[in-house]
Protein backbone atom coordinates (compact mmCIF):
# COMPACT_ATOMS: atom_id res chain seq x y z
CA UNK A 1 0.00 0.00 0.00
CA UNK A 2 2.81 2.36 0.98
CA UNK A 3 4.67 1.58 -2.26
CA UNK A 4 1.55 2.34 -4.30
CA UNK A 5 1.11 5.72 -2.56
CA UNK A 6 4.74 6.61 -3.22
CA UNK A 7 4.35 5.62 -6.85
CA UNK A 8 1.21 7.76 -7.24
CA UNK A 9 2.97 10.71 -5.57
CA UNK A 10 5.97 10.30 -7.87
CA UNK A 11 3.77 10.25 -10.99
CA UNK A 12 1.84 13.29 -9.76
CA UNK A 13 5.02 15.31 -9.15
CA UNK A 14 6.41 14.26 -12.53
CA UNK A 15 3.25 15.37 -14.36
CA UNK A 16 3.13 18.64 -12.40
CA UNK A 17 6.73 19.44 -13.32
CA UNK A 18 6.08 18.57 -16.97
CA UNK A 19 3.00 20.81 -17.07
CA UNK A 20 4.88 23.73 -15.52
CA UNK A 21 7.74 23.33 -17.96
CA UNK A 22 5.36 23.29 -20.93
CA UNK A 23 3.24 26.22 -19.74
CA UNK A 24 3.99 29.49 -21.60
CA UNK A 25 5.77 32.19 -19.66
CA UNK A 26 3.59 34.96 -18.34
CA UNK A 27 2.90 37.37 -21.19
CA UNK A 28 4.31 40.88 -21.03
CA UNK A 29 1.29 43.18 -21.61
CA UNK A 30 3.47 45.91 -23.17
CA UNK A 31 4.57 43.48 -25.86
CA UNK A 32 1.00 42.39 -26.52
CA UNK A 33 -0.16 45.89 -27.55
CA UNK A 34 0.09 46.40 -31.31
CA UNK A 35 -0.96 50.05 -31.72
CA UNK A 36 0.06 53.36 -30.09
CA UNK A 37 -2.06 55.01 -27.42
CA UNK A 38 -3.99 57.80 -29.14
CA UNK A 39 -3.43 60.42 -26.47
CA UNK A 40 -1.34 63.55 -26.19
CA UNK A 41 2.24 62.90 -27.32
CA UNK A 42 4.22 62.42 -24.13
CA UNK A 43 7.19 60.47 -22.84
CA UNK A 44 6.26 59.37 -19.32
CA UNK A 45 8.66 58.27 -16.59
CA UNK A 46 12.34 57.46 -17.00
CA UNK A 47 14.17 55.91 -19.94
CA UNK A 48 14.31 52.58 -18.06
CA UNK A 49 10.91 52.73 -16.35
CA UNK A 50 8.16 54.45 -18.27
CA UNK A 51 5.83 54.45 -21.26
CA UNK A 52 4.83 56.39 -24.36
CA UNK A 53 1.64 58.25 -25.20
CA UNK A 54 0.89 59.45 -28.73
CA UNK A 55 3.78 57.51 -30.26
CA UNK A 56 4.42 57.32 -33.98
CA UNK A 57 5.76 54.55 -36.19
CA UNK A 58 8.91 55.19 -38.18
CA UNK A 59 8.17 54.23 -41.82
CA UNK A 60 10.07 51.03 -42.54
CA UNK A 61 12.00 52.69 -45.36
CA UNK A 62 12.81 56.32 -45.91
CA UNK A 63 15.40 58.62 -47.40
CA UNK A 64 18.76 57.41 -46.15
CA UNK A 65 17.61 54.58 -43.85
CA UNK A 66 16.01 51.13 -43.56
CA UNK A 67 14.36 49.63 -40.46
CA UNK A 68 15.80 46.22 -39.59
CA UNK A 69 14.04 43.37 -37.76
CA UNK A 70 10.59 44.96 -38.31
CA UNK A 71 8.78 41.85 -37.04
CA UNK A 72 9.79 42.88 -33.51
CA UNK A 73 7.38 45.84 -33.76
CA UNK A 74 9.91 48.07 -32.01
CA UNK A 75 9.96 50.95 -34.50
CA UNK A 76 7.73 53.36 -32.56
CA UNK A 77 8.92 56.51 -30.85
CA UNK A 78 7.99 59.91 -29.56
CA UNK A 79 7.37 62.20 -32.57
CA UNK A 80 10.61 64.00 -31.67
CA UNK A 81 12.54 60.75 -32.15
CA UNK A 82 10.84 59.95 -35.46
CA UNK A 83 11.64 63.47 -36.71
CA UNK A 84 15.22 63.17 -35.46
CA UNK A 85 15.90 59.84 -37.21
CA UNK A 86 14.39 61.08 -40.48
CA UNK A 87 16.48 64.26 -40.30
CA UNK A 88 19.66 62.37 -39.41
CA UNK A 89 19.27 59.92 -42.29
CA UNK A 90 18.74 62.72 -44.82
CA UNK A 91 21.84 64.52 -43.55
CA UNK A 92 24.07 61.44 -43.60
CA UNK A 93 22.85 60.61 -47.10
CA UNK A 94 23.83 64.14 -48.09
CA UNK A 95 27.35 63.39 -46.85
CA UNK A 96 27.48 60.36 -49.14
CA UNK A 97 26.79 57.64 -46.56
CA UNK A 98 24.83 54.52 -47.47
CA UNK A 99 21.50 53.83 -45.77
CA UNK A 100 21.48 53.77 -41.98
CA UNK A 101 20.17 50.56 -40.41
CA UNK A 102 17.68 51.59 -37.71
CA UNK A 103 17.08 48.90 -35.09
CA UNK A 104 15.06 49.04 -31.86
CA UNK A 105 13.36 52.27 -30.82
CA UNK A 106 10.35 51.42 -28.60
CA UNK A 107 7.19 49.36 -28.68
CA UNK A 108 3.90 51.07 -29.69
CA UNK A 109 3.21 52.28 -26.14
CA UNK A 110 6.72 52.03 -24.81
CA UNK A 111 7.11 50.01 -21.64
CA UNK A 112 9.55 47.28 -20.74
CA UNK A 113 10.80 44.46 -22.93
CA UNK A 114 10.85 40.89 -21.67
CA UNK A 115 14.48 40.77 -22.79
CA UNK A 116 16.93 42.82 -24.81
CA UNK A 117 16.74 46.24 -23.18
CA UNK A 118 16.12 47.85 -19.83
CA UNK A 119 15.75 51.27 -21.46
CA UNK A 120 13.91 52.15 -24.71
CA UNK A 121 10.71 52.58 -22.67
CA UNK A 122 9.67 56.15 -23.45
CA UNK A 123 10.23 56.44 -27.19
CA UNK A 124 13.39 58.50 -26.72
CA UNK A 125 16.03 55.79 -27.31
CA UNK A 126 17.06 54.35 -30.66
CA UNK A 127 19.73 51.90 -31.82
CA UNK A 128 21.53 52.58 -35.09
CA UNK A 129 23.80 49.82 -36.32
CA UNK A 130 27.32 50.67 -37.43
CA UNK A 131 26.76 48.64 -40.59
CA UNK A 132 25.50 50.54 -43.61
CA UNK A 133 23.15 49.25 -46.32
CA UNK A 134 24.42 50.18 -49.80
CA UNK A 135 21.25 48.82 -51.42
CA UNK A 136 17.70 47.80 -50.40
CA UNK A 137 17.91 44.76 -48.14
CA UNK A 138 15.92 41.63 -48.89
CA UNK A 139 13.16 40.57 -46.50
CA UNK A 140 15.42 37.90 -45.00
CA UNK A 141 18.33 40.32 -44.63
CA UNK A 142 16.10 42.85 -42.90
CA UNK A 143 14.95 40.25 -40.38
CA UNK A 144 18.39 38.67 -39.85
CA UNK A 145 21.02 41.32 -40.56
CA UNK A 146 24.69 40.65 -39.87
CA UNK A 147 26.16 42.76 -37.08
CA UNK A 148 29.67 44.08 -37.77
CA UNK A 149 31.68 44.80 -34.64
CA UNK A 150 34.06 47.75 -34.61
CA UNK A 151 35.98 46.43 -31.60
CA UNK A 152 38.35 43.55 -30.93
CA UNK A 153 36.81 42.79 -27.54
CA UNK A 154 39.57 40.44 -26.37
CA UNK A 155 42.34 42.94 -27.02
CA UNK A 156 40.36 46.12 -26.29
CA UNK A 157 41.30 47.59 -29.67
CA UNK A 158 39.61 49.03 -32.73
CA UNK A 159 39.02 46.71 -35.68
CA UNK A 160 40.61 49.03 -38.23
CA UNK A 161 39.50 46.89 -41.16
CA UNK A 162 35.86 47.55 -40.19
CA UNK A 163 36.15 51.21 -39.13
CA UNK A 164 35.61 53.81 -41.87
CA UNK A 165 35.66 57.60 -42.06
CA UNK A 166 31.89 57.36 -42.58
CA UNK A 167 31.52 56.15 -39.00
CA UNK A 168 33.16 59.31 -37.69
CA UNK A 169 30.84 61.42 -39.86
CA UNK A 170 27.81 59.52 -38.52
CA UNK A 171 28.78 60.15 -34.90
CA UNK A 172 29.51 63.84 -35.43
CA UNK A 173 26.27 64.51 -37.29
CA UNK A 174 24.20 62.44 -34.83
CA UNK A 175 25.62 64.04 -31.68
CA UNK A 176 25.57 67.62 -32.99
CA UNK A 177 21.78 67.85 -32.98
CA UNK A 178 20.56 69.89 -29.97
CA UNK A 179 17.82 67.41 -28.97
CA UNK A 180 20.38 64.65 -28.32
CA UNK A 181 21.15 64.01 -24.66
CA UNK A 182 23.62 61.13 -25.05
CA UNK A 183 25.00 58.61 -27.51
CA UNK A 184 26.28 55.38 -25.96
CA UNK A 185 29.20 53.57 -27.62
CA UNK A 186 31.90 51.10 -26.63
CA UNK A 187 34.79 52.91 -24.86
CA UNK A 188 37.21 51.94 -27.66
CA UNK A 189 35.01 53.78 -30.19
CA UNK A 190 34.92 56.83 -27.94
CA UNK A 191 38.73 56.72 -27.68
CA UNK A 192 38.96 56.52 -31.47
CA UNK A 193 36.79 59.62 -31.89
CA UNK A 194 38.78 61.46 -29.22
CA UNK A 195 42.06 60.80 -31.04
CA UNK A 196 40.78 62.42 -34.24
CA UNK A 197 41.35 66.07 -35.10
CA UNK A 198 38.09 68.03 -34.87
CA UNK A 199 37.62 71.74 -35.37
CA UNK A 200 34.68 71.65 -32.95
CA UNK A 201 34.89 69.09 -30.14
CA UNK A 202 31.79 70.12 -28.19
CA UNK A 203 29.67 67.27 -29.55
CA UNK A 204 32.12 64.70 -28.13
CA UNK A 205 30.74 65.46 -24.68
CA UNK A 206 27.51 63.67 -25.60
CA UNK A 207 29.28 60.50 -26.78
CA UNK A 208 29.38 58.37 -23.65
CA UNK A 209 31.32 55.12 -23.13
CA UNK A 210 29.24 52.06 -22.25
CA UNK A 211 29.90 48.34 -22.58
CA UNK A 212 28.18 46.32 -25.28
CA UNK A 213 27.81 49.06 -27.87
CA UNK A 214 30.50 47.82 -30.24
CA UNK A 215 28.31 47.14 -33.30
CA UNK A 216 25.71 49.86 -32.81
CA UNK A 217 25.24 53.31 -31.35
CA UNK A 218 22.46 54.06 -28.88
CA UNK A 219 20.98 57.54 -29.31
CA UNK A 220 19.05 59.07 -26.43
CA UNK A 221 17.04 62.27 -26.77
CA UNK A 222 16.24 64.84 -24.10
CA UNK A 223 12.80 64.95 -22.52
CA UNK A 224 10.49 66.79 -24.95
CA UNK A 225 8.65 69.99 -24.13
CA UNK A 226 5.19 69.14 -22.87
CA UNK A 227 6.25 65.82 -21.36
CA UNK A 228 5.93 67.05 -17.79
CA UNK A 229 6.25 63.55 -16.31
CA UNK A 230 9.38 62.65 -18.26
CA UNK A 231 12.43 62.09 -16.04
CA UNK A 232 15.68 63.20 -17.66
CA UNK A 233 19.24 62.27 -16.77
CA UNK A 234 21.74 64.76 -15.44
CA UNK A 235 23.78 66.40 -18.18
CA UNK A 236 27.12 64.74 -18.97
CA UNK A 237 30.16 66.17 -17.17
CA UNK A 238 31.75 69.29 -18.68
CA UNK A 239 34.43 68.82 -21.31
CA UNK A 240 34.80 66.40 -24.19
CA UNK A 241 35.05 63.29 -21.96
CA UNK A 242 38.38 62.29 -23.50
CA UNK A 243 40.57 62.44 -20.39
CA UNK A 244 40.86 60.50 -17.14
CA UNK A 245 37.20 59.44 -17.17
CA UNK A 246 37.65 57.60 -20.47
CA UNK A 247 40.96 56.07 -19.41
CA UNK A 248 39.21 54.61 -16.35
CA UNK A 249 37.22 52.30 -18.66
CA UNK A 250 40.34 50.47 -19.83
CA UNK A 251 40.68 46.92 -18.46
CA UNK A 252 42.76 46.63 -15.30
CA UNK A 253 45.56 44.04 -15.04
CA UNK A 254 44.32 40.90 -13.33
CA UNK A 255 45.87 40.27 -9.91
CA UNK A 256 45.76 36.49 -9.62
CA UNK A 257 46.65 36.63 -5.93
CA UNK A 258 43.33 38.25 -5.10
CA UNK A 259 40.24 36.14 -4.59
CA UNK A 260 37.08 37.28 -6.30
CA UNK A 261 33.95 37.45 -4.19
CA UNK A 262 30.68 37.40 -6.11
CA UNK A 263 27.45 38.62 -4.63
CA UNK A 264 23.94 38.17 -5.94
CA UNK A 265 22.03 41.43 -6.21
CA UNK A 266 18.35 41.42 -5.43
CA UNK A 267 16.32 42.59 -8.43
CA UNK A 268 14.43 45.74 -7.49
CA UNK A 269 10.80 45.83 -8.57
CA UNK A 270 10.12 48.99 -10.55
CA UNK A 271 6.73 50.66 -10.25
CA UNK A 272 5.72 52.62 -13.32
CA UNK A 273 4.15 56.08 -13.14
CA UNK A 274 0.38 55.98 -12.68
CA UNK A 275 -0.27 57.44 -16.14
CA UNK A 276 1.22 54.30 -17.69
CA UNK A 277 -1.72 52.23 -16.49
CA UNK A 278 -4.03 54.41 -18.60
CA UNK A 279 -1.65 54.23 -21.59
CA UNK A 280 -1.53 50.43 -21.37
CA UNK A 281 -5.19 49.63 -20.81
CA UNK A 282 -7.18 52.21 -22.76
Amino acid sequence: MKKNLLMILFIFMFLLGFWMAMSPAEANPWEEVQEPYLGVEQSIGSYANGCLSGGEALPLKGEGYQVIRPSRNRYYGHPNMIAYLSKLAKKTKGFGLDDLMIADISMPRGGNFTKGHSSHQTGLDADIWLSFAPEPLTKDSLESPTAVSMVDLQNYALKRDNWMKEHAILFQVAASEPEVARIFVHPVIKETLCEMAWEDRNWLRKVRPWWGHHYHMHVRLQCPEGSLNCISQNAPPAGDGCGAELISWRPKPVDETKSVVTTTKKKRVKIKPGQCEVVLTQ
